[in-house]
């Protein structure tokens, strides 16, 4: 089993990321992207030895089962770069991203199965004893992945997670007031970080 500095689920192509990368650069490293263009560029662009990169999406169950992504081709189109980063298992939830500004429709939409794999499995394929830092922003399915782990198969010091997509798409309701609970419950102290990000610490 071994001790992860970190762990980001829904990496997106990982530029975000490079001060954590940095930081935790003497400890093992995880990063989780389902959407095949991010997941390449997170290849080419973490090849350290302490860097693992997973393909697999994350959520309460295991099974094979559709997942969505907005087309490589698109993004430029719909002159949104965070396009790239709205991977989901429900197509509604990027369709429910239109604006005036951003105006994806299904033709703009990719579809491909893939293997979703729960946190506790994460954790055996990769063996995972602790994580100093897990991040988890996965367009809506925070949830399910937040309530399925088994905190005490784990030691998890801090937790950062999107909350926004809680109870649907930019809805936060009793979805999100059940996972703080849980959280606190096991321990963790929560900070709302802004709008859209909570910290849970212990």
């Amino acid at each position: 089993m071994k001790d992860f500095g970190l762990v980001v689920i829904g990496a997106h192509f990982g530029v975000w990321l490079k001060d954590k990368v940095e930081k935790y650069k003497d400890r093992e490293i995880l990063l989780v992207e389902p959407v095949p263009y991010n997941n390449k560029i997170l290849k080419n662009n973490f090849k350290q030895k302490n860097i693992s990169i997973c393909t697999n999406a994350v959520f309460s169950v295991n099974k094979i089962k559709n997942f969505y992504f907005v087309k490589e081709d698109s993004i430029h189109k719909l002159g949104k770069h965070w396009a790239s980063g709205i991977g989901s298992f429900d197509k509604q939830h990027i369709l429910n991203h239109k604006n005036k500004r951003f105006k994806v429709t299904e033709d703009d939409i990719e579809k491909i199965k893939i293997e979703f794999i729960t946190f506790n499995n994460l954790v055996d394929k990769y063996e995972i004893k602790s994580i100093d830092s897990l991040q988890i922003d996965v367009e809506g399915a925070e949830f399910e992945i937040l309530n399925s782990i088994d905190y005490n198969k784990v030691n998890i010091k801090n937790l950062q997670f999107e909350s926004k997509h809680f109870d649907g798409t930019f809805l936060e309701g009793t979805k999100l007031e059940t996972i703080k609970q849980k959280l606190i419950n096991n321990g963790f102290k929560l900070t709302q970080l802004d709008k859209e990000n909570i910290l849970a610490k212990k």
